[in-house]
């Protein structure tokens, strides 16, 4: 890995840990239109892996949000990561 990826990858990081716990709790601009046109309560909810933007099974609010932010970061990285590796193996077509 090139220098300047390993440290792309750290500062985003670095700053999806810290700046997870402050992230506004206000709904976000989907949510907030179907709760001012009344139908944000007839859909149902679906389980996601981390939901509510916080690991599960951490009792602390800030650690969980934080922990969710590095996850989900170096998740996005590694899928990213690996489809690069992928799309550069494969043969250039004639």
């Amino acid at each position: 890995m090139k220098l300047f990826t390993i440290l792309a990858l750290a500062l985003a990081i670095g700053l999806a840990t810290a700046a997870s716990p402050f992230a506004s709790t206000s709904p976000d601009g989907l949510n907030r239109v179907a709760d001012d046109h009344a139908f944000g309560d007839t859909g149902k909810t679906q389980a996601g892996p981390i939901e509510g933007y916080a690991f599960p099974g951490v009792h602390n609010e800030r650690l969980a949000k934080g922990l969710a932010g590095f996850t989900g970061t170096v998740l996005v990285f590694a899928l990213g990561f690996g489809l690069v590796k992928i799309a550069r193996r494969r043969p250039a077509l004639a």
